[in-house]
């Protein structure tokens, strides 16, 4: 059953913020955050580092409870029920963790396998495939990978979980341009399939090229958010005056 959040007529958000104050310690790093994602939609957040990018994911991730506001995944509250949200959600760290004596297939079995998903051999190879990983590589030890093909192993198993929501921490940091492109068209099929993706970066003209709407966090408020409109989809040039004065 689908349990998604729902707002307003017909409104439905498989990742939601709603009116969140959070922080650590006596320091408040989120201040009144709203924020809310579709299926099938991608969201681009940029902002200075300490402006509340990681907080933002950490609150998904049920690592951190809100001190006011609501927090939820499909319809659940991450830290209430964890379990529950965090089998609706994928999440693709910077720097992805792989098992490094396994092969890409392996690291896949195994992963699923801990998430009580078993899928044969074939089902993997072809999730690789369509990932971009040269089928020559889908058995051979990842301590060799470099980070884009250690990207498209995470983008195969997201695939595979079919989870309603992926959360993406800073995706293209350290891919050359032509990975960059692989990378967003690997989630434009993922959006297509109906994911909801939340990517926080400070790539401005990656996020420009794959986001359907782009926000600026500054000192822990969404100051403001952009939608895709149009061939060109954004002004990149005003979108870089206003990120440039928060990112200084």
């Amino acid at each position: 059953m689908n349990t998604a959040s729902q707002t307003g007529a017909g409104e439905r958000y498989v990742l939601e913020a709603r009116s969140v104050v959070a922080g650590y310690g006596d320091k408040t790093i989120l201040r009144e955050l709203d924020l809310s994602i579709r299926p099938g939609e991608i969201v681009a957040l940029l902002g200075a580092n300490g402006a509340g990018k990681t907080t933002t994911l950490s609150l998904f991730l049920g690592f951190l409870a809100p001190r006011s506001g609501q927090v939820r995944v499909d319809g659940r509250d991450p830290v209430a029920d964890p379990d529950g949200a965090r089998r609706s959600l994928a999440y693709i760290p910077e720097n992805v963790a792989l098992y490094e004596h396994l092969s890409a297939r392996e690291n896949i079995a195994y992963l699923l396998a801990l998430a009580d998903q078993n899928e044969p051999a074939g089902a993997i190879g072809a999730a690789l495939g369509a990932a971009g990983l040269d089928p020559a590589a889908h058995d051979r030890r990842v301590a060799g990978f470099s980070k884009g093909m250690r990207q498209k192993v995470a983008i195969a198993l997201a695939t595979m979980r079919k989870v309603p929501a992926l959360l993406l921490d800073e995706p293209t940091s350290g891919l050359d341009p032509q990975a960059t492109v692989e990378f967003n068209r690997l989630l434009t099929q993922l959006r297509a399939g109906g994911t909801g993706i939340l990517m926080v970066t400070h790539d401005l003209l990656s996020a420009a090229d794959v986001a359907d709407r782009i926000g600026f966090l500054d000192a822990g408020v969404l100051r403001e958010e952009v939608a895709a409109s149009g061939a060109d989809r954004f002004d990149v040039r005003a979108l870089h005056r206003s990120y440039g004065g928060q990112a200084a």
